[in-house]
């Protein structure tokens, strides 16, 4: 399934807010810089669907806060 995802890096915890049935919020720590907030973004994804970090691609938004992802 598809899912939007609001990039929120930089934050003082991980989470992620459901906004509707496929849009989220994803609050990480890492910054964004070198493709880090993206790996955290799926990790924190992988951990939320219960899901391995396999299984989530990136489908568009690799430097926008606006992400699609594939999971």
């Amino acid at each position: 399934m598809k899912i939007f995802v609001t990039a929120k890096p930089n934050r003082k915890e991980e989470k992620v807010k459901k906004i509707s049935e496929n849009v989220f919020e994803v609050w990480v720590k890492e910054p964004p810089q070198e493709g880090r907030a993206n790996e955290a973004i799926i990790g924190v994804l992988s951990k939320y669907f219960g899901i391995p970090k396999s299984q989530v691609k990136m489908i568009s938004g690799h430097k926008s806060r606006q992400k699609v992802f594939e999971v």
